[in-house]
């Protein structure tokens, strides 16, 4: 689905900080078959773009130090007062709000359990170009401990809902669904910090699966199937940056 614009409170972007940016870019160019503009970053460094066709997916940097990870981006009208509204519900601000050349103005914010993840105010750059189709970007999911603190902190912040069930919590903006939540309650999280993970379309996660073990990636779970909602698997790239797999259900 091809992004004109993305509204408040929507993913809109997702960028990954990794500790060898040139074989993550193969790892990903081969898996999902993106290309990549590097662009340089006046240090000697690059920011990849990488890109599906034309259209322009998500991003990543290299990063020796801090662990890899994929960063989920939400679309606000004003950073400057999301940032200031996270912080009043007791959020931490990782970076205050500051432009990024004339694309954008961003922040990043750790919420009250401990995940991380970065506002958005669109300027020259909206976002992913394309979301919620095959080998791009089509859902981000907050893995906490402490599922009724994200419930306050993320309602209160972007006016999303919190559609409860035994299993999973989903994130609403009205009739359309944000993300979702999964509370590590159980013994095998046990040490994992909260973070978000985004989720990318493919056509065959099964076949995607083994392609990524063959190019180095670890199987962390499933695949797995969600009656009436899909398939999907959660994979750790060679860098170990977690992102998971998803095709849904006919």
């Amino acid at each position: 689905m091809k992004v004109t614009k993305y509204d408040q409170g929507q993913f809109c972007w997702a960028e990954l900080a990794t500790s060898d940016a040139q074989a993550a870019k193969r790892f990903y160019g081969e898996l999902f078959g993106w290309g990549a503009d590097e662009m340089p970053m006046g240090d000697g460094s690059f920011y990849i773009m990488m890109k599906k066709g034309d259209a322009t997916v998500g991003a990543m940097y290299e990063n020796k130090g801090i662990p890899p990870n994929w960063l989920s981006y939400i679309a606000v009208d004003s950073a400057d007062e999301s940032a200031a509204k996270a912080k009043s519900l007791g959020g931490s601000l990782k970076q205050e709000p500051f432009d990024v050349f004339d694309v954008g103005r961003m922040s990043v914010i750790t919420d009250p359990t401990g995940a991380t993840f970065a506002i958005w105010q669109a300027m020259k750059h909206k976002g992913a170009d394309v979301f919620a189709e095959t080998n791009a970007l089509c859902w981000n999911e907050l893995m906490t401990h402490d599922g009724e603190a994200a419930k306050t902190f993320y309602t209160s912040l972007f006016g999303w809902t919190a559609k409860t069930s035994p299993e999973y919590t989903e994130w609403h903006d009205g009739d359309k669904a944000r993300g979702g939540m999964l509370v590590m309650d159980d013994e095998r999280f046990k040490g994992v910090p909260p973070f978000w993970m985004p989720y990318f379309m493919v056509d065959d996660v099964d076949a995607t699966v083994e392609k990524a073990k063959s190019l180095g990636a670890q199987l962390h779970h499933g695949p797995m199937d969600i009656p009436n909602v899909g398939r999907f698997a959660v994979i750790g790239d060679p860098q170990h940056a977690s992102f998971a797999l998803f095709k849904p259900a006919m």
